[in-house]
């Protein structure tokens, strides 16, 4: 603990910048995904008032379930466009000067969804949920379903839900407002910008003057190893052979976030709380102790992932995980014959939350950041957005079936994945602490998984020759 608060003052300006740009991060794809479905009713009848007020007949059915449902996905569609842009925007112009134009992007959308109640048109919504999913994936990182649940409990009424689905602008002016305070990239203007000088006052601002030699020396021989390298555009990327193990396990790695049972926890929290018997008043106090337990979670995860590594959060993360939703499971069951065992389900959410935070939370961004490339990570961000988004409209789409059909019992898929992605990350995933991104690159060249698939290739391709030497 001590480590930890000396390292927050001697790093408390590259923290404020952490926490800049973390205000705007995973926020704003976990809370528009929750947001939408709790204002459903409010949307709808906004969406029936307006069309009798212009056209003075009631809305058909089945055209104002085309509508929501544009409303809902067209937030995705929005993601999968930004996720193309942004790879090569931030490469051209700079991570700084992209977050500012997305945060101006983000307050547009929310003032077009905010004050399409006052103007009577249901189209602002679409137009502003669409900007919005473009502003969410230029701010790249994987989402967290339970963002904004406390917002939605104060402000999901009839009269507020049009402010509600505002809120995400209130974040992005935040951001908008402190982040010109702080310099630019390090390694965008080192290895892109070719600008030392800046990228040394950059460090110098964030590491302090006497700690940022560690971090420089490794840029440094990034540079050295990329010099005259090409950027690779995302065709480029998938079509490079030598980076496919990077790929498989990026795919991996954002699958079992997706899966890991988040969603599902979303879903039953009101339910269990209220089965707990817990005053409808001070649920959305509880949710907020929810929300906090993850960011405090997730906070500890940035101070112990250098010491313990990454594979190793993740595979104890999601084993936990998995136990905990294994005692949550049988909680659930019996809360009517053991009445106590409610109160437990309420401990065990808390304790999922912060297993999420500390393990997969915590380290599978910075996993991803390490183990490719220069030349190919921006467009690896690029696949990995687009993958997510691909992702989120799937599981919306799946998931409420699986609810219906499995109630309670659909935790029993994520305990599933949990343990098949602890025990696939144990074998195929190389530890990142403490290495440079050439020698991960290694390590993935020298995993027994991949070398078998190549060296069975080889043989294949042998067979082949010595098949067609025989038949000449």
């Amino acid at each position: 603990m001590a480590g930890f608060l000396s390292d927050l003052v001697q790093y408390r300006r590259l923290w404020l910048m952490i926490v800049v740009l973390g205000i705007g991060g995973t926020h704003l794809s976990g809370f528009q995904m929750s947001v939408i479905n709790y204002t459903s009713l409010y949307i709808q009848k906004f969406i029936n008032e307006t069309w009798l007020e212009r056209y003075g007949s009631v809305l058909p059915q089945e055209t104002l379930m085309l509508l929501w449902s544009l409303i809902v996905s067209v937030y995705c569609m929005g993601g999968m466009i930004g996720c193309l842009c942004s790879g090569y925007l931030a490469a051209k112009f700079g991570k700084k000067k992209c977050l500012l134009l997305n945060d101006l992007l983000l307050i547009t959308a929310t003032l077009l969804t905010g004050f399409s109640r006052r103007a009577k048109a249901f189209e602002m919504i679409l137009a502003g949920r669409f900007l919005e999913g473009i502003g969410a994936a230029g701010k790249w990182c994987p989402p967290s379903p339970r963002n904004g649940h406390t917002p939605r409990d104060l402000l999901g009424t009839e009269d507020m839900w049009n402010v509600l689905l505002s809120f995400s602008g209130l974040v992005a002016l935040i951001q908008l407002l402190f982040l010109p305070f702080f310099p630019e990239s390090p390694p965008y203007l080192l290895l892109q910008k070719e600008d030392k000088a800046g990228c040394l006052k950059a460090m110098k601002q964030l590491w302090g003057e006497d700690n940022y030699h560690t971090e420089f020396d490794d840029l440094m021989k990034e540079k050295a190893i990329t010099k005259g390298t090409k950027i690779m555009n995302v065709l480029e990327v998938l079509r490079e052979r030598s980076v496919y193990p990077q790929l498989c396990t990026m795919l991996l790695l954002l699958l079992s976030l997706q899966l890991c049972g988040m969603s599902a926890i979303t879903f039953y929290t009101s339910e269990i709380f209220r089965t707990a018997n817990l005053q409808e008043s001070i649920i959305p106090y509880v949710s907020l102790g929810v929300s906090i337990s993850e960011l405090i979670s997730i906070i500890f995860c940035s101070s112990i992932i250098d010491r313990f590594g990454r594979r190793t959060l993740l595979c104890g993360g999601y084993l936990l995980m998995a136990l905990i939703l294994v005692l949550l499971e049988t909680s659930l069951l019996l809360s009517d014959q053991f009445l106590w065992l409610r109160y437990c389900s309420v401990v065990l959410i808390f304790l999922f939350i912060i297993a999420y935070g500390i393990g997969p939370a915590g380290a599978v961004v910075s996993v991803m950041n390490e183990i490719f490339t220069l030349s190919a990570r921006a467009s690896a961000f690029v696949i990995g957005g687009i993958i997510i988004w691909l992702g989120l409209t799937f599981t919306g789409m799946i998931f409420p079936f699986a609810v219906m059909l499995l109630g309670p019992f659909c935790f029993l898929i994520f305990i599933v994945v949990l343990i098949i992605s602890a025990v696939v990350i144990y074998l195929f995933l190389p530890e990142t602490k403490g290495k440079s991104t050439s020698e991960i690159t290694e390590k993935f060249k020298t995993c027994q998984f991949f070398k078998r698939k190549r060296h069975q290739a080889v043989e294949m391709h042998a067979a082949e020759e010595k098949t067609f030497c025989t038949k000449l």
